[in-house]
């Protein structure tokens, strides 16, 4: 296999007469798993329920039926497309014998006519044929993410978790504003320690109190907005703490290292940890490919066209890496990279002169 985290074809050689491709395409209820059996001519297609036991004696019935073929199946290959279920099923297998790869979803080609037929078993087709061709080892057929173990996985669950939190937090705060300028009151600050004793002295600009049903609805979205800020502050207490404890461990010394610079601060350097620096990428080009930070020109003809990053990676890298670089621009103002920017035709005060 190659050293770095290349996955966009397998490095592993391909010997069809003796492999076993199977791909699943993965339901809520349900699995369709589809395979190719050295020896067989026919492609066999199954429904099967949402267990992976069910999943394993299938492919092991499928490996016999090569066997009594003729064939050594000496290598089990299987693959399904990333989503909702994760990568459980991946380290299950593996645990098993088999192996066993998750697509990116985006990465396999599909028909772009205006009306085309779409099933779970032409699905199957799409993925294995989009298997076999990373199997040989050719590029542009699909790529593969990178299994995680669990412990890697959990590791990134505060960070998201809080995430999430902030936004729930703003959509609270958004939706008490809104409910209070509805009454012509403005200047109401949710956050602050007193808000609750605030909201009665509130007045309307016809000199009214808030209406009973109001006042209460503002009530309970005080409560709540006091028990997602109380999370936050859980979640970031809990992961000093862990620094405190462990802060030679390699994770938590990455983290600590970053939160150095100027500009990043512990959250931001705990994200970047777990989401992409854990990660065993090739070189800055892949970087940037991860996170979506990569050029999307549109060339035809005469046209040359330059339409942005293609904002196809992970989101909160690529929100972070765009943070961080405004950051550079206000913290480090005085280095040549900034004011070469600020000079640029393109990004700098000129631009801004032209509009």
């Amino acid at each position: 296999m190659s050293k770095f985290d290349d996955l966009s074809r397998s490095f592993t050689p391909f010997e069809p007469s003796n492999t076993l491709i199977a791909a699943v395409e993965m339901g809520l209820s349900s699995w369709i798993v589809g395979a190719i059996l050295p020896g067989v001519t026919r492609h066999p297609l199954k429904k099967l329920d949402a267990n992976p036991e069910s999943l394993l004696k299938t492919l092991h019935r499928w490996r016999n039926e090569a066997i009594s073929a003729g064939r050594e199946v000496t290598r089990i290959v299987l693959a399904f497309e990333a989503g909702r279920d994760g990568f459980w099923l991946a380290r299950w297998l593996r645990g098993r014998g088999v192996e066993a790869y998750v697509i990116h979803a985006a990465s396999v080609a599909v028909s772009c006519e205006h009306r085309r037929a779409k099933t779970d078993r032409i699905d199957v087709e799409l993925l294995k044929r989009a298997f076999l061709g990373w199997l040989r080892g050719e590029s542009d057929h699909c790529s593969m993410a990178a299994i995680p173990t669990l412990a890697e996985e959990d590791a990134k669950r505060p960070h998201r978790e809080r995430q999430n939190l902030v936004s729930e937090r703003t959509r609270i705060v958004n939706r008490m504003k809104a409910c209070l300028v509805r009454l012509g009151v403005r200047g109401f600050n949710p956050a602050l320690r007193k808000a609750e004793e605030r909201l009665e002295t509130l007045r309307t600009p016809e000199g009214e109190v808030i209406p009973p049903n109001t006042l209460a609805e503002m009530r309970h979205d005080i409560a709540r907005l006091r028990f997602v800020m109380g999370q936050i502050r859980e979640i970031e207490a809990a992961r000093l703490q862990r620094l405190e404890q462990a802060p030679d461990r390699g994770p938590h010394a990455m983290v600590l290292l970053l939160a150095k610079v100027m500009g990043v601060g512990i959250e931001t350097a705990d994200m970047l940890v777990h989401e992409i620096l854990s990660r065993n990428l090739r070189d800055r080009r892949a970087f940037a490919r991860y996170g979506g930070l990569t050029g999307s020109p549109d060339e035809s003809g005469k046209r040359r066209r330059e339409k942005g990053v293609a904002r196809s990676g992970n989101p909160r890298v690529r929100r972070s890496m765009i943070q961080l670089a405004w950051r550079f621009l206000v913290f480090q103002k005085d280095s040549p990279l900034a004011q070469g920017i600020g000079a640029s035709p393109r990004t700098g005060a000129a631009r801004h002169a032209r509009r």
